[in-house]
């Protein structure tokens, strides 16, 4: 069976707290009964001593966690409808609606893009080293709306992932965001190294030993207490965009993880509007519009646009509507 290991340092200023109640809540996927069992099978030390779950943790210990997981059921079809904007022999284009997962993970092993793929194309997919991702070249949150191009063969799939890799694909996303930059302000590079979070190992954080990681973005619009943007990935990191935005006081409106769905400081007067808007969008405000790169097969360009979701477009208009 195979398992998730890991270190977690009780941050700085933590109240002490049961150590299975701090796991369930930090681990992605973790359950406080599976946490238990986890302790009691001695998948769980507290600076190198096991100890009980109800042992109360302060800040600064270290625990290593070491989570036992399933292995994934067969992939099967499923017959869900696709957004294709595109397609033929080689690939297709696609408009991932927000709230389907990409592929199939923990705690998402149906519903997924992936499922609605192997219905629609059959046996025509990629068959990369992951036997959970045929054709996926590359994926969006589960919250983000927007373009990705599926490949139907291996060849078209190492092509395409040498693109990403070489950072030859035009991906431009809009997103809405908290607050204004400022007067002429028009556009700018966020840089910071990003990795897995040591206090909590469900997020992505700005860390010096993390991975490269740039993001630019430009100012299309500012209104009410948001503006919208469009950003540039010139890496591709986990939650790059939505760690960057939060890390720079910006973060994207409605982004449950990382703090787009509480208002900033210093804003008043808003928290009726910001309950309403809450309601229309139940993600984060980011939805990837653009997407270019070279057909593998006919070494054309291709360059592909979608239009905002309607929840997105509802927001934007209220906001508008609403004035400064």
């Amino acid at each position: 069976m195979e398992s998730r290991e890991f270190e977690i340092i009780v941050p700085p200023g933590k109240v002490r707290e049961r150590l299975d109640t701090f796991l369930a809540r930090h681990v992605a996927n973790a359950t406080r009964s599976k946490v238990q069992h986890a302790v009691k099978g001695g998948n769980v030390l507290v600076n190198g001593k096991a100890v009980k779950s109800s042992y109360k943790i302060s800040p600064g210990e270290i625990i290593s966690v070491r989570i036992p997981t399933p292995a994934p059921p067969d992939l099967l079809p499923e017959n869900i409808p696709l957004d294709i904007l595109f397609e033929d022999d080689s690939l297709l284009v696609v408009n991932k609606p927000a709230g389907m997962v990409t592929h199939p993970a923990y705690a998402n092993y149906t519903g997924t893009l992936v499922h609605a793929l192997l219905h629609h194309c059959r046996d025509q997919l990629s068959t990369p080293g992951e036997q959970a991702r045929p054709g996926i070249v590359h994926r969006l949150d589960k919250g983000t709306s927007g373009l990705l191009v599926v490949a139907k063969n291996d060849f078209v799939h190492a092509a395409l992932a040498k693109q990403f890799f070489n950072h030859t694909i035009e991906r431009e996303y809009w997103g809405l965001v908290w607050g204004h930059f400022g007067k002429g302000a028009g556009s700018g590079t966020i840089s910071a190294a990003l990795g897995r979070s040591k206090s909590d190992r469900k997020k992505i954080a700005v860390t010096a030993s993390g991975k490269e990681a740039v993001t630019e973005y430009g100012i299309l619009e500012e209104f009410g207490f948001c503006s919208l943007i469009r950003l540039r990935l010139h890496t591709g990191r986990t939650h790059q965009i939505r760690v960057h935005l939060h890390h720079v006081g910006h973060p994207v409106f409605g982004d449950p993880t990382y703090g787009g769905r509480r208002i900033p400081g210093g804003q008043t007067g808003i928290k009726e509007d910001v309950r309403f808007l809450m309601g229309l969008l139940t993600r984060q405000a980011l939805h990837a519009k653009t997407l270019g790169f070279i057909h593998p097969a006919s070494g054309k360009p291709m360059r592909f646009d979608s239009d905002l979701p309607e929840d997105m477009k509802e927001v934007i208009g209220y906001l508008k509507k609403r004035g400064t």
